[in-house]
């Protein structure tokens, strides 16, 4: 059953990163989420949240071209790997895209609290 939650969740979270909605994102991300991007930069869930409310961070369209689940342990780990057309402080680019995601549970279902980027 986790593996479909946190299935769904990843697909939630590319809907809401392309539709904009930041009031979606931050009912699936912990409140002390944070984002590794793919050059280092961590970034606080409130700060990325202001990034995609504000423009510097807008993302056109995100296909998930595979997906693997962790093992059923006590918390799940997602690896998709995504072709991620966005543009981030200005440069817009079509990135392939690694995004490790870790989940904590919340209220009986699961919510993102970490996000690692990297190419592939």
């Amino acid at each position: 059953m986790k593996t479909a939650a946190v299935r769904a969740l990843h697909d939630s979270l590319c809907a809401a990163m392309v539709a904009g909605d930041v009031a979606a994102l931050d009912k699936i991300l912990t409140a002390d989420f944070i984002l590794k991007h793919m050059t280092g930069y961590v970034q606080s869930k409130s700060e990325w949240l202001d990034d995609i409310e504000s423009g510097q961070m807008q993302y056109h369209r995100m296909e998930t071209v595979e997906v693997t689940v962790g093992p059923e342990g006590s918390v799940p780990e997602l690896t998709a790997r995504t072709l991620t057309d966005a543009t981030i402080w200005g440069a817009r680019a079509t990135w392939r895209l690694t995004l490790r995601s870790l989940f904590e549970p919340h209220e009986g279902d699961w919510v993102l609290a970490r996000t690692v980027a990297s190419t592939w």
